[in-house]
């Protein structure tokens, strides 16, 4: 295994680290010898953003004689008391919800104290004035949380917090898609995705990277908007090249699939190697949405490459997706069908008609 420093703390985090957000369906006891393969091969980073309840327990009972040697990455905002996930910014449900996670996980304090899916500047208002991140100063300042960290898909939610100081880790969704350098594949322009990766190396605030496969639409090329398919390999060196990166955090189902994660740490560099990306071309996403935002602004005040993007990690599998999508201000369901976003749309996409199948997929 590999490992980077933490510029906050000097903390020594392995470049493979481990999402949970499809562990669930493996059960209890494929997640406890999951997580001690992940240990016995080095993997000390844990994100705790959960499809539902059911890793917690397994997490506890696989790391209780080790729980020095691994770091958390807890969300506050992220709710599993009814057993499955759920988000709330009230500041008295995260207290309960943070009681629990630290009970089912058998340790009494939190490595990384993330807020948790900021994705809209209104949301992070509320955190900033409502008592999450007083709330998170003061378990730190008690030494309960080591250090905060924010999970976001927005760079201009990214920048405001990092204006605050108080960030020691950003989560962030990196990949090929989302940075491709003909267009804009994520919320934010390629060059503000550049910038705010500059800027954490800069601040010396470590990231963590989520959606490094673009929920499994790249390692497909009937899905991937570059029509070719990439390998998990390429995607994670990529994300490992990006300024201020410390730890990718592949979704895992069971040991099968961490053992094939793994086999990156053996990989020859031509198995890494990504170049291919210099021969896509933009016309090879015809078609499909990449969540550019060119057919912003929206008259009815739509994100449009959000609710896209939510819409198509849904249909991948994450489990997660619905979620972010129903907290959305507006929905596709509010589309008033003037037809703007078709007009604009450099990759000939039908949003109208989308909008329109979207809403019906989510209800509403």
């Amino acid at each position: 295994m590999e490992y980077r420093k933490l510029p906050h703390g000097g903390e020594k985090i392995s470049i493979l680290g481990l999402g949970n957000s499809s562990m669930g369906a493996a059960g209890e006891k494929e997640i406890e010898a999951t997580v001690a393969l992940a240990v016995e091969n080095g993997i000390n980073y844990f994100d705790m953003a959960a499809g539902d309840a059911v890793p917690f327990p397994a997490y506890g009972r696989a790391l209780s004689g080790c729980r020095e040697k691994v770091y958390f990455q807890i969300h506050f905002g992220a709710d599993y008391r009814s057993g499955k996930y759920g988000w709330t910014l009230n500041l008295e449900e995260i207290k309960r919800s943070v009681d629990w996670q630290l009970k089912a996980l058998r340790t009494d304090y939190i490595d990384f104290g993330f807020i948790h899916c900021i994705d809209e500047e209104a949301d992070l208002e509320k955190t900033l004035s409502g008592g999450t991140v007083p709330y998170l100063q003061q378990l730190k300042k008690e030494g309960v949380v080591r250090h905060i960290g924010l999970s976001s898909h927005t760079p201009s939610v990214v920048m405001k917090m990092l204006d605050t100081g108080l960030l020691d880790m950003l989560m962030f969704s990196i990949n090929p898609a989302y940075d491709y350098r003909h267009g804009e594949y994520a919320v934010g322009s390629v060059d503000e995705r550049a910038a705010l990766y500059r800027r954490c190396q800069a601040e010396g605030v470590g990231i963590s990277v989520m959606k490094a496969f673009s929920g499994g639409q790249l390692l497909r090329a009937e899905t991937s908007p570059f029509k070719q398919a990439l390998t998990e390999y390429q995607c994670i060196q990529y994300a490992l090249d990006k300024p201020g990166v410390l730890t990718v955090l592949p979704g895992v189902r069971n040991r099968e699939d961490l053992r094939r994660i793994l086999g990156f740490l053996q990989a020859s560099p031509e198995e890494k190697d990504y170049s291919v990306l210099g021969t896509f071309a933009p016309q090879d996403a015809r078609g499909i949405c990449v969540y550019c935002n060119h057919c912003q602004p929206c008259p009815a005040g739509l994100d449009v490459g959000l609710i896209n993007k939510y819409y198509d990690l849904a249909l991948s599998g994450d489990e997660l997706a619905k979620d972010h999508y129903m907290n959305l201000a507006k929905k596709a369901g509010d589309c008033i069908s003037c037809g703007h976003c078709d007009s604009w749309c450099p990759f000939h996409v039908a949003q109208s008609s989308r909008m329109e199948e979207i809403s019906a997929y989510f209800g509403g």
